[in-house]
């Protein structure tokens, strides 16, 4: 069991300049090492406020050089913005750069505004991601390659700059579509879940999405890990914690607004947080997510690894506009006592299984 710092890069309102906010990034992932985390994760978005990087890769290349020992990973890169030999060349590129410390996670994108602005059909991302998961390892595996699909025609040709893990940096696969949670199971990909901001139920409903992929892809599932994403703050000022929520709130009423397509703007970029509907409160926040005392967050998130049974957890450590200054400390906290209690617990690792 190993735990990973989630950075999404966002920016609530023009009292955070984009450089503030990448500056914060950056010293988050140079703490999380030195905190002990295993990992650090950065997002892709374009063109709005919700996330300010559109280039995990570049994260990761900037950050290798800032580090030594902790993994750097994409969460995820969206396959079908990109020009397909380009992102093969970069990723060797990349796993070089940082000396083999690269965890490539991928997906095909939900952000239609996102698709419009890459002269991209959303309806057709899936296939075009089929289409990556196909050209990835034949890529990496053979000296030459070609491919020639319906998304993705590529001639005889030779990635230069070759990953340093053999053949390739392992893929972390983030998807709804059950048919490709199979065949990341099937292929031995990982897989990333979150519940969102939901409890125990619904974390119990991931597991069991899990374990059907598993069953459906004919194999038990010991060669994938299993990453979970999750909102969690330990603290003993209730205040702290609210805000800290209260960024996590801000954030899904953005994704919201973006998947459903009603989002909102005054100046075409800066998104309007509107609320809606099916908004959790802040105190069914508090009672379905792991915050609280340290006490308090270490027994929650031990009853929900005990559901879900995940190799890795990615922790949310920069929402909105929550002060970078209290989130460092939050990350020593996790590094002093939460992680070392967890990982005493349920051992260094834990394995993915089908639930019998």
């Amino acid at each position: 069991m190993d735990f990973g710092a989630f950075i999404l890069a966002q920016q609530r309102g023009y009292h955070q300049t984009s450089h503030e906010v990448i500056a914060n990034s950056v010293e988050q992932t140079v703490h999380a090492e030195q905190c002990g985390f295993s990992n650090a994760w950065y997002a892709e978005h374009h063109f709005n406020n919700y996330s300010l990087s559109p280039s995990p890769l570049m994260m990761v290349a900037h950050t290798a050089g800032l580090t030594k020992t902790i993994r750097l990973g994409s969460a995820v890169c969206i396959l079908p913005l990109y020009h397909a030999p380009r992102f093969l060349g970069e990723v060797g590129l990349v796993d070089s750069l940082s000396g083999g410390r690269l965890e490539l996670g991928i997906g095909s994108g939900y952000q239609d505004f996102e698709f419009q602005r890459f002269g991209t059909n959303l309806e057709d991302s899936g296939k075009i991601f089929e289409e990556y998961l196909d050209v990835l390892p034949k890529a990496f595996k053979n000296k030459i390659f070609e491919h020639h699909s319906e998304h993705l025609d590529i001639p005889p040709s030779s990635i230069a700059t070759r990953p340093m893990q053999d053949p390739m940096p392992p893929l972390w696969i983030t998807t709804g579509n059950p048919r490709l949670r199979e065949r990341a199971f099937r292929e031995g990909h990982n897989l990333f879940v979150t519940a969102l901001l939901g409890g125990l139920d619904a974390i119990k409903r991931t597991r069991g999405q899990v374990d059907e992929a598993i069953e459906n892809s004919g194999t038990d599932g010991s060669k994938s890990r299993l990453g979970f994403l999750r909102v969690a703050y330990a603290s003993d000022d209730q205040a702290e914690i609210d805000h800290y929520l209260e960024n996590a709130l801000f954030q899904r009423r953005l994704s919201f607004s973006l998947k459903a397509r009603t989002q909102q703007t005054d100046d075409g970029y800066l998104m309007k947080e509107v609320p809606t509907d099916t908004d959790p409160t802040i105190e069914e926040l508090r009672a379905n997510l792991p915050v609280g005392s340290v006490n308090q967050v270490i027994d929650r998130m031990l009853a929900e690894i005990e559901i879900l049974k995940p190799d890795h957890i990615a922790l949310q450590t920069q929402l909105g506009d929550f002060s970078q200054s209290r989130m460092l400390r939050q990350m020593e906290v996790w590094g002093d006592k939460i992680i070392p209690a967890i990982q005493k617990e349920v051992g260094a690792g834990t394995k993915l299984v089908a639930a019998e």
